[in-house]
């Protein structure tokens, strides 16, 4: 158990690369109830959430969410999001637990502009996602399964509300749900007992970075731009509306930016950390932003900032580890893609 953003988090049950296979092979759950979780009431709720993120979130009708940055006006990121559409008046919005203090006070700074008002369920709700090719399967019930990608539903679990989108962190398929919190401990039994294996921080790690998911603090912060990110996809300004950090971005977009977020694979046994730099032909050109050794790769990967000109696959550089060098080669995004089932 590790201090973590004010929240007391396991970094490992059973073993990091054990937890990693289960998610990979099977079904794990995670303990998340760290994340920031806020609800937006109102008649202009939709439209708050669109000033306030980088994608026009009015699209969305019930039932339906997606992820976006929220940005200041220079267009550095303050966190990165996922938004849902619960009901026209009523939407949920999920914070990284670093950021939600920081998050909180400037949403109810800038909704005061609007019909809607922030509901804080941070403390009274909890969070458990459940990951892996076999989630779906080990928890029963035509609720679960009527869910699709990126969608959400709501619904009575023993008396308390239950929240579950199609969604998670670590690549695979499963479902992310928000319940009142005292009703999570039975909740995790059960699941215990449908043989989904409890998971730490440690495993969350490895399996979001071998899905190139980004980790806010690492791999991007205030002075990250979207588009230096591969964020584009959540960046809207065909709708003409108006957001925080529009005008920087549409100028980062215009001008190109000056670095770019890269996957590396080792090519040599050692393993690239956070802070290591990136050197061609021995010179200093970015560092490493997120890297580890992957469990199901069998080799380090790494994401790092670079010039756009070398942000080509198969390119070679190299990383100094501890004062030795470590060839890598640019590989495409992500590391791993999970398998279709048939």
């Amino acid at each position: 158990m590790v201090p973590f953003a004010g929240w007391e988090m396991p970094v490992q049950y059973t073993g990091v690369i054990e937890e990693h296979n289960a998610v990979r092979q099977g079904a794990g759950m995670f303990d998340v109830s760290h994340m920031g979780r806020f609800e937006v009431h109102g008649t202009e709720a939709g439209r708050f959430l669109r000033y306030i993120t980088t994608w026009d979130m009015t699209r969305l009708g019930p039932g339906e969410g997606h992820y976006a940055a929220a940005c200041n006006e220079a267009g550095g990121i303050l966190d990165d999001v996922y938004v849902f559409c619960l009901e026209p008046e009523r939407w949920l919005i999920v914070v990284n637990a670093s950021n939600a203090p920081k998050m909180k006070t400037w949403m109810e700074r800038q909704i005061a502009a609007f019909d809607a008002r922030l509901v804080d369920r941070h403390h009274s709700t909890a969070m458990i996602a459940v990951q892996g090719p076999e989630a779906i399967d080990r928890m029963d019930g035509e609720f679960v399964r009527s869910i699709k990608p990126r969608q959400c539903a709501e619904t009575d679990w023993r008396g308390s509300r239950l929240f579950a989108s199609r969604t998670g962190y670590t690549g695979e398929d499963g479902l992310e749900f928000v319940m009142n919190a005292e009703a999570a401990p039975d909740f995790w039994r059960e699941l215990i007992e449908a043989g989904v294996a409890p998971c730490g921080l440690g495993a969350r790690d490895t399996l979001r970075l071998e899905a190139a998911l980004l980790l806010y603090g690492n791999d991007m912060d205030e002075a990250t731009n979207p588009l230096e990110v591969g964020l584009e996809w959540v960046v809207t300004l065909d709708d003409g509306a108006d957001f925080i950090g529009r005008a920087a971005i549409q100028r980062a977009k215009e001008s190109g930016v000056a670095r770019t977020l890269v996957c590396l694979k080792a090519l040599q046994r050692g393993i690239m950390r956070h802070g290591c730099l990136v050197l061609n032909g021995g010179k200093e050109i970015g560092s490493v932003a997120s890297g580890t050794f992957s469990p199901t790769l069998s080799v380090s990967i790494g994401m790092a900032f670079v010039p756009p000109a070398l942000a080509v696959a198969r390119t070679r550089l190299d990383v100094d580890v501890r004062g030795r060098v470590l060839p890598v080669e640019v590989v495409p995004r992500p590391f791993y893609k999970r398998p279709k089932r048939a």
